[in-house]
Order: structure tokens, then sequence, then C-alpha cells
């Protein structure tokens, strides 16, 4: 039988295959298969080796699909199937468990940080990468007894988590177990169709919602009890770090920012539908959306981008509507809305 020399600098390579599942004889057996296709057991058995050993090996090897054997005159002989198709299925099963040991290790290092942040009092934690933010923004919001406050700025780049997301990993649930949930948004929000359709649709869902111009930071705050906000939004993107802030006098200086920001702002109404349509005063459906749009600040065309209407034809009704009830401006449009019903109660 041939003997090979192996180079000592590929040592280290000669039990590779054991990290997949295979033991030290299979690992030895199945290699040398490779090299030498159509072999019986005696073949590849090396000096000093158990032949027993081997036969279980290359029958081991036939069952797991990582050979074939045929019978000729001579005997049985083996062949190796392509390591890429016999090993690639193992190899992807161990990539794969390697990904959630590496999840589950970077969860531990995150539960050991915090509770070393609690345990010493340390009012500031500090977060690195987005799935450690993502994990902790879930967890506290599902630990919300009270109520959740969130500032939602307009982000065009990638986060941890979406404002979208959000709402269907853990805002509803946090709803349906009482927890009020308050917003105040960006208005650059309700200039895109489908993400002013999905707010208004939250606000019927029971969620506060205040619009302003803009907003300095993103922020969420659970209870009285801590807050989560990004330590440098320009880095978001690659490298996100973020606080997680407890008790504290910074947190009472977060939660009087999200207040003042929440006062400022108008509330967004309800998505009116159906029989809803039916308020106080002789208002057209389309007008009633109309006028709920216009007191968050939407410009004409914005409006008419939600609602799937031309332009002119929301200027016309706004136009009617004002002569309706003899307003001069907006603005007095805007205040008969509000004393008239127009626009639902939040």
């Amino acid at each position: 039988m041939e003997s090979t020399t192996e180079d000592p600098s590929a040592a280290p390579d000669s039990s590779l295959l054991s990290l997949l599942g295979l033991d030290a004889e299979q690992d030895a057996v199945y290699r040398l298969l490779v090299d030498r296709p159509g072999s019986v057991p005696a073949s590849v058995t090396e000096p000093g080796a158990d032949p027993g050993a081997v036969v279980r090996a290359l029958q081991d090897l036939v069952d797991r699909g990582l050979a074939s054997a045929d019978r000729d005159e001579d005997g049985v002989r083996y062949r190796a199937a392509s390591p890429v198709l016999a090993l690639g299925p193992l190899l992807e099963s161990r990539r794969s468990a390697l990904h959630r040991v590496e999840h589950f290790v970077s969860e531990l290092a995150e539960r050991h940080r915090a509770a070393q942040s609690r345990t010493g009092g340390a009012p500031v934690e500090v977060l690195s990468g987005a799935a450690a933010i993502r994990r902790r923004l879930v967890e506290m919001q599902r630990k919300a007894r009270r109520e959740v406050r969130s500032l939602v700025p307009t982000m065009d780049r990638a986060v941890a988590i979406t404002f979208e997301d959000n709402v269907d990993e853990v805002e509803r649930e946090s709803m349906r177990r009482g927890v009020v949930v308050r917003s105040v948004v960006a208005r650059a929000w309700l200039e895109e169709p489908r993400a002013a359709r999905w707010l208004t649709d939250l606000a019927s869902e029971g969620q506060r919602i205040v619009v302003t111009e803009s907003l300095p930071i993103k922020l969420v705050v659970v209870d009285e009890d801590v807050a989560l906000l990004p330590l440098d939004p320009e880095r978001e993107e690659t490298e996100p770090v973020a606080l997680v802030v407890h008790r504290s006098g910074l947190l009472t200086a977060l939660i009087s920012l999200f207040e003042q920001y929440f006062a400022l702002g108008r509330e967004l109404h309800p998505a009116v539908r159906g029989s809803e349509c039916d308020g106080p005063g002789p208002l057209d459906p389309v007008d009633r959306q109309i006028v709920a749009l216009l007191h968050v600040g939407l410009t004409d065309a914005a409006i008419a981008r939600q609602l799937g209407i031309g332009h002119r034809t929301v200027q016309r009704r706004l136009h009617e509507l004002m002569e309706s009830v003899g307003a001069a401006t907006r603005f007095q449009l805007g205040w008969h809305a509000s004393e008239s019903g127009w626009l639902p109660a939040p």
C-alpha cells in the first residue's frame, strides 16, 4: 500500500472533517477514498490499522451518503461521493449552528452588560450593533406597564428596526394590553401616501400620533423607567451605537423633551371610513379627510397624493368648503372644522 507523507504545515487539516461530524476513522477512510475510487477495504487499510474498523467506517460512510458500494467478482468496491454534494449540506448545517451560537453569545454578552450596569448603578448603558439595539428595544416595550413614548424623525438610511416593523412586532400587542402609545412623527412621513395611510390607520387603532415639522433625534421612552436613543445618528448606517438611559436626571430631561414636542405638534386624527363619516355637520367623507390632513399641515399636493385625487380637485373642494362656512382663510376654516366637530375626536 502506497504511503503518503504529509507536509507538516498541513497537519491541522488532518482532522478538519471531524468538524462536520465524522469521527477520526471515517475522516481518514473518506480522504483515502477521494484519491482511490473503486477501492476494496484492503486498499484503504493503512499499516497497523484495524481492518474491522475500516470496514465499519466504510459502511458508516455509505449509510451517511458519503460513499457508494458496488459488488463485483473481487468483492465490494467503494467510491467517495462528491465532496461538494456530500459534505456541502453538513457544512451548511454547521454554519447555521455557528450562526445561532454567535447570536446566543451576543445575547449573553448583552445580558451580562445590562446586569453589570444595573448592579453597578450606572445610569447609562452602551449598545453596539443593530441586532443588540433591536433586541433591547423590543424587550423594553414588551415590559411596558403604562406607556410607551416615541420621537420618530425622518430616516432614509438603514436602522436597527423600522417604525413599521416595530409596530408589527410589539406596539400593537402593547396596546392590546392597555399600554398607552404616544408618538411624535416628522411631517415628512405624511408626504408619502403609503406611510400617511399607515399612520392614520394606527391612529384609528388607538395610538396617539402628533405631527411636527422636524425632530432632533429618535427616542423611545418606556414608562418612567428607561429610554433608548442613538449615540450618534450619523453613524447609524455603518456602525449603530445606542444609549440605554435608566432613571436619572438625564431620563427626566428626555421625557421633558418628548412632552414638549408632543404639546407643540398637531394630533393626527383617525382615518374616517364608512359610518364613521357621519359626524356633526353636512360634510362629505372626502372633504372630512381633506380637512383632517390639512389640520396636521400637509400641503395640497401631499393631500392629493394620499387620497389619490387631483391637486386641483383638493384646491377646489377646499375653496368650496371655505365659501360654505364663510371662511376667508384656511386658518378660519380649521377653526370652524374644530368647532363644528368635523375632526374626529382622538
